[in-house]
């Protein structure tokens, strides 16, 4: 609680950095701000909140700065100090939003270095201005700070991380021969032994062989090694880039920003031939996949996903004695969310027949939209064509030839009116207006293209038999019971 004698007063204080010579400069602000408030008869301290290491153009890795804020909304102080507005906030949203919730919850902000007390009248407008200069400040840092990145990304010096087969100190790579041997012996499965990815990582984990960065092997780390073009001696840096010096978000290099290669920078571990001809195999691959996607098989395939971790399920056949069924089964640690194939697509058609009469109109609108633009295009062109026979430029017979096209364009729209009046086959239409499904043990919610609805269904397993209800109607089928509901 907040004392009636003195006030409870708090500091904030940041450095955006954990080197050596920030480090002293943030203990010094810590002991400062103690003796600031002891020696102010009026306060009492209520917390030195600090930021360490983190960057004041947003709070979001600044868990002081929200726990101080958190502690404001419960009352715990009436005053926050901080050194200046470059260490509360370098960012001009921020700096006001922030000030002026404080002030509606009765805390004041006093930048000592910058004489600002968001208590004054025009305090605002001071710090809307010295905030401006501090943003400003941040761009152009940060605006330094790629230029001098970039031109020692061109002299060759090395960003990031050590990873398997290299060590990275100082900006230079070294062969580790141990990770280096790992990585041989992966070109040489894929290369020479024609493994797949999976079979790799199964391989190396059964053989006991650690991976440098994972838990464990797994197709994807395998996919990296072979597509890293380091491990071939050539170096591509800027692949990453960080486009909003203000929320510092990585993004992947899409063409943005020049790609920065440097060729036989440094010791290769697999020859330019064995990476080349990894890198051909891999685009091999690919397009056999594409080409036999059991996409085209499966119409659900990529739709349905695990409400439990959000991995997509796949297709799987389960024989019994009673048949042969189709189901769809959780690939990650929940293989007790599935779902029979045959269930998906009664979901579906329930979905279907609830939205039939929002496709009809859409239909309609469609076909009575082209007719309107249709009829115009051949008033104005028809009309057209009669000027220039009158005038004389076209003959009877072009006028006449040219007309026809006009009743030709009407024919096949009539046909196309004809083809959309057709009932869609179920495989073909989901595939089209299916976005997803979520499916959890006991539940499932579809979503439509171009929909905010969700349609909601409980999945009860009663036996040998299921029930389906649907506006009251009930009839008896397979093994599973669907109840069906909708939320917008």
């Amino acid at each position: 609680m907040i004392s009636n004698e003195k006030k409870y007063v708090a500091a904030y204080c940041r450095v955006s950095t954990d080197r050596g010579e920030q480090a002293s400069s943030f203990e010094s602000q810590k002991r400062f701000f103690g003796e600031y408030i002891e020696k102010n008869p009026e306060w009492n301290l209520y917390e030195i909140y600090a930021d360490e290491g983190t960057t004041g153009t947003n709070v979001k890795k600044r868990e002081a700065f929200k726990r101080m804020m958190r502690d404001a909304r419960d009352g715990k102080f009436e005053l926050i100090l901080t050194k200046e507005i470059s260490r509360f906030a370098r960012n001009i949203l921020d700096s006001i939003s922030y000030t002026r919730e404080l002030k509606h919850l009765g805390v004041g902000v006093c930048f000592l270095n910058d004489g600002i007390d968001t208590r004054e009248a025009d305090a605002e407008l001071r710090l809307a201005i010295l905030s401006s200069i501090a943003q400003e400040e941040s761009r152009r840092t940060s605006e330094r700070v790629k230029w001098g990145q970039k031109r020692r990304m061109e002299n060759g010096v090395v960003f990031g991380h050590s990873l398997l087969g290299y060590d990275v100190k100082n900006g230079e790579m070294t062969v580790n021969e141990n990770g280096a041997e790992t990585v041989r012996y992966i070109f040489r499965l894929f290369c020479e032994e024609k493994r797949s990815i999976s079979e790799i990582a199964r391989y190396l984990s059964d053989v006991g062989i650690s991976p440098k960065s994972a838990k464990t092997w797994s197709p994807s780390v395998i996919l990296r090694i072979l597509k890293n073009e380091k491990y071939c001696g050539d170096l591509v840096q800027k692949k990453t880039i960080t486009p909003d010096y203000l929320s510092h978000e990585k993004k992947y290099n899409h063409g943005e920003e020049e790609l920065i290669v440097i060729q036989n920078h440094h010791t290769p571990i697999v020859s330019g031939e064995i990476f080349e001809r990894a890198q051909a195999l891999l685009s091999e691959r690919k397009t056999k996949n594409v080409r036999e996607k059991h996409s085209t098989v499966y119409p659900f395939s990529g739709k349905l996903r695990c409400g439990i971790c959000g991995k997509i399920l796949t297709a799987r056949v389960q024989k019994r004695k009673n048949g042969i069924y189709h189901l769809w089964r959780c690939q990650g640690k929940h293989a007790s969310v599935s779902i029979k194939n045959d269930i998906v697509s009664e979901m579906l058609s329930l979905t279907l027949a609830n939205v039939q009469n929002e496709i009809d109109m859409a239909k309609q609108a469609v076909m009575a939209l082209l007719w309107a633009k249709l009829t115009k295009r051949n008033e104005l062109c028809t009309k057209k064509l009669r000027e220039l026979y009158l005038l004389g430029d076209i003959s009877r017979e072009e006028y006449l030839s040219e007309r026809a096209h006009f009743y030709k364009r009407e024919e096949r729209l009539s046909e196309m009116e004809k083809v959309l009046q057709l009932s869609i086959s179920e495989e073909g239409f989901f595939r089209e207006i299916l976005d997803d499904m979520t499916v959890y043990e006991d539940r499932a919610e579809v979503r439509l293209k171009n929909t905010e609805k969700i349609f909601s269904f409980v999945i009860l397993r009663n036996g040998r038999e299921y029930q389906v209800k649907w506006n009251e109607i009930q009839e008896k089928k397979g093994n599973d019971s669907l109840l069906f509901g909708c939320e917008n």
